[in-house]
């Protein structure tokens, strides 16, 4: 029983100080600019403006746009890469599937930022500067790995025999995989989803570098100008951080009933 208690409020405690740091943004957001009170208090007069201003100023509308994009296309697209790649990888378990597989989850200890001369050089090359679509195969390219990896580990945990079954009933492949194995990969597409999203939305590097235009410009280089800009509001950036976190949150919220079934999944049979 003392264990169980140590062990809660061990729990409570770092859950407490995870949420220290979102508590202070909520706070700065909604206090009036050059407010003396303690940041430790919830704000008696709210200050709506910040969030206005902040999208105003910030141009949050054109930045949460484009970065809605860049994100659902680039997780529909490794999504759907990843699982054809996945599926011959767990389902044959071949010595050159086994060089393969340990290939592309080598290429998840490369960082991007040691390629990027190349990459930048090539992209001026296809003309991909400033287009949205060309950041979309980028991020497709670079999150592969981690999506093969979580699928590729849900796959092995499903028995072969229900392939089987499917094929007697005169399945392909293809039909077999996208009409009975992909509702079964639900905790591996909800993983997919959250990890990936969470890293081309808050992407910096890529977007900076190859979305340069006013118009093509993503959440996280907008409100690096921002910030620039006006350091010395930092209600107004506080409140417009606050704006370009909930898309990912509520994300999060959304999937977490198979998030952490689909990291167990493939962290164990991967």
């Amino acid at each position: 029983m003392i264990r169980r208690v140590l062990l809660h409020v061990a729990l409570a405690v770092i859950g407490l100080a995870h949420l220290v740091p979102f508590y202070l943004l909520i706070v700065l957001a909604l206090r009036r600019p050059g407010s003396s009170a303690s940041i430790w208090m919830p704000p008696m007069d709210i200050a709506w403006a910040n969030f206005a201003e902040a999208w105003a100023s910030a141009r949050l509308g054109t930045g949460l746009l484009n970065t809605l994009i860049i994100t659902s296309a680039s997780i529909t697209g490794a999504a759907l890469v990843g699982l054809l790649a996945a599926y011959p990888l767990a389902r044959r378990l071949t010595r050159g599937n086994g060089f393969v597989y340990g290939a592309i989850i080598a290429c998840m200890m490369v960082p991007n930022l040691t390629i990027l001369v190349p990459l930048y050089r090539f992209m001026v090359d296809i003309q991909g500067v400033n287009q949205r679509w060309a950041v979309i195969l980028l991020h497709i390219t670079f999150n592969l790995p981690m999506i093969v990896f979580l699928y590729a580990g849900s796959l092995r945990s499903i028995p072969r025999e229900i392939d089987e079954a499917a094929m007697i009933d005169g399945a392909g492949r293809l039909r077999t995989l996208f009409t009975v194995l992909f509702p079964l990969l639900k905790p591996a597409t909800a993983a997919a989803f959250v990890i990936v999203g969470i890293s081309i939305w808050n992407d910096f590097n890529f977007s900076l570098f190859f979305l340069q235009a006013a118009d093509v410009k993503t959440i996280t280089v907008s409100m690096s100008s921002f910030f620039s800009q006006y350091n010395s509001y930092i209600e107004r950036a506080a409140a417009g951080c606050l704006i370009s976190s909930l898309p990912m949150v509520a994300l999060f919220l959304a999937m977490q009933r198979y998030f952490i079934k689909g990291l167990a999944t493939g962290a164990v049979k991967g």
